[in-house]
């Protein structure tokens, strides 16, 4: 049996979105490396748990040692989080920023995954690097490992792409070829996530926001 095991959670929320493909093209690569180490790789849809606006009158940081949650779709989205030793999420960037659907759904977070290593990968009209640095800055200060390479998928042409990504989620063969010609980044990543996982989970290996 697998040793330790790694979510790779898709965070877009679209009724059509392309997040769940973007997920879909990196985990055979994320797979490769994980393998000679005997890590599983666990697909992890934050659409499967409905979550709202943040609404808990507890805040995470209470959890699971003075306080517990309420609800069900929060109970059900720390228990998730909490069965992995890491994690590589998928984020799309929306406006220049960080999605309000990956948002909140970190905001339900702190001690399921506090310590643990986590890579970003992000995708946009640019590569979403706006995203992932927020991304970075806030997990790093919520006491997250983030690995050092953050792959970012860039469309080749946006615009001319965008119909059948809104409505189908559909990766062009333009961006498809684009983006395996980054499968070294992703690869590295996935290396960087291994090492930080084989590690002892100790104070001096948290990532410190930057």
């Amino acid at each position: 049996m697998p040793t330790k095991s790694v979510a790779l959670i898709t965070m877009s929320l679209r009724p059509a979105r392309i997040g769940i493909n973007v997920a879909g093209f990196v985990q055979p690569m994320i797979e490769k490396e994980l393998a000679s180490s005997d890590i599983k790789l666990v697909p992890v849809d934050v659409k499967d748990f409905n979550l709202p606006i943040y609404d808990e009158n507890v805040v995470p940081a209470m959890v699971p040692a003075y306080a517990q949650f309420a609800h069900e779709h929060s109970k059900k989205w720390s228990a998730e989080i909490s069965k992995h030793d890491g994690y590589v999420i998928v984020i799309p960037e929306y406006n220049y920023g960080l999605s309000g659907g990956t948002k909140n759904a970190i905001d339900y977070l702190l001690n399921e995954w506090k310590g643990k290593p986590l890579a970003i990968v992000s995708y946009g009209g640019q590569g979403g690097a706006k995203a992932s640095q927020q991304a970075k800055e806030i997990l790093g200060g919520l006491g997250l490992r983030i690995v050092e390479t953050r792959p970012q998928f860039a469309f080749a042409d946006a615009m001319k792409e965008m119909p059948g990504i809104l409505s189908e989620g559909r990766i062009s063969d333009e961006s498809r070829a684009k983006w395996e010609a980054q499968a070294g980044d992703v690869a590295k990543a996935a290396a960087e996530l291994k090492d930080l996982l084989l590690q002892p989970n100790e104070e001096a290996n948290v990532a410190k926001a930057s």
